[in-house]
């Protein structure tokens, strides 16, 4: 079920400080992992641990942070590389 950040006005963007407290606040999200994105955007993922729930948000640099996707059954993984061949 996906995350409804702004219900009331129907809009998937906000200030970011907005949607990280309603991640934080009502599904318990924290930052798993940022990364940059096209136009200097900012990719982040939030998840919650105990629930499982996950959002990818992109915050563009003017500061608005929209939703990207959402769903349940989040996990870590720390998966390694495929040894690399030897070419002589």
């Amino acid at each position: 079920m996906p995350h409804v950040l702004l219900a009331q006005s129907g809009q998937n963007c906000a200030p970011r400080d907005t949607v990280l407290e309603r991640l934080a606040q009502r599904y318990g999200e924290t930052r798993q992992s940022v990364g940059l994105g096209a136009n200097n955007a900012m990719v982040e993922v939030f998840a919650s641990h105990e629930s499982g729930t996950w959002t990818i948000t992109v915050t563009t640099a003017a500061g608005l942070t929209c939703l990207v996707a959402s769903g349940q059954a989040f996990e870590t993984l720390a998966e390694a590389l495929p040894a690399k061949e030897s070419d002589a």
